[in-house]
């Protein structure tokens, strides 16, 4: 039972990274996941964003989703023995809302691993998508409405928390240059998650 989850700014190539490695990992038949969006709460959380809910009630939200997504997805699968790759986890609350709630409650990351303390479940293994928030921005292209959380200077206060997150942790975290071809960071991460996870546990 493994725990690997998929970290980054918005536009750095998440999804897309997630999505190969459903394919090249297949034989491994992993449980792939996200947050939020995999629980009934995620609907609420996507009305939040939408009507910029006050930071408070968003980041509970997000909480809420997180703990449903652990009760009804996590959890599940870890005690069946399955590998499990999630696109965003708790990492995503730590560096964006600790953004959100900047002048809302003192000292916002340690008030967020606070809710979470006690309940939610450590990945085993994070991998951290770091390119230019230009970049990342340019992929997202300019023909559609932004959400708050995706203004280049949000983001760069964001992507530093990431940074920050992963210079705490450096034996969980590996950082992906978000630059690379897509699918040499695809082969790169699926070979580092079997090489991680140990012998397969394929099944016929």
């Amino acid at each position: 039972m493994v725990l690997i989850t998929i970290e980054g700014i918005d536009g750095s190539g998440k999804s897309s990274l997630v999505s190969s490695l459903g394919r090249l990992l297949e034989d491994e038949y992993p449980v792939i996941t996200r947050e939020p969006g995999s629980t009934w709460v995620g609907e609420s959380v996507r009305r939040a964003i939408a009507d910029e809910a006050d930071p408070i009630t968003e980041a509970l939200l997000f909480v809420a989703d997180h703990a449903a997504h652990i009760a009804t997805v996590i959890r599940p699968a870890l005690s069946a023995g399955k590998l499990v790759i999630s696109d965003r986890y708790s990492d995503s609350r730590y560096a964006y809302q600790q953004v959100m709630l900047e002048g809302v409650v003192d000292k916002p990351l340690a008030w967020l691993r606070a809710v979470h303390d006690g309940w939610t479940i450590p990945p085993d293994l994070t991998f951290l998508i770091v390119l230019p928030v230009e970049e990342a921005l340019s992929r997202m292209g300019d023909d559609r409405t932004r959400e708050h959380f995706e203004e280049a200077g949000f983001l760069v206060r964001v992507q530093e928390n990431y940074l920050s997150l992963a210079a705490e942790e450096p034996s969980r975290f590996i950082l992906i240059d978000g630059l690379k071809k897509e699918e040499e960071i695809a082969d790169f991460v699926a070979g580092s998650i079997r090489d991680f996870s140990g012998p397969s546990r394929s099944r016929p």
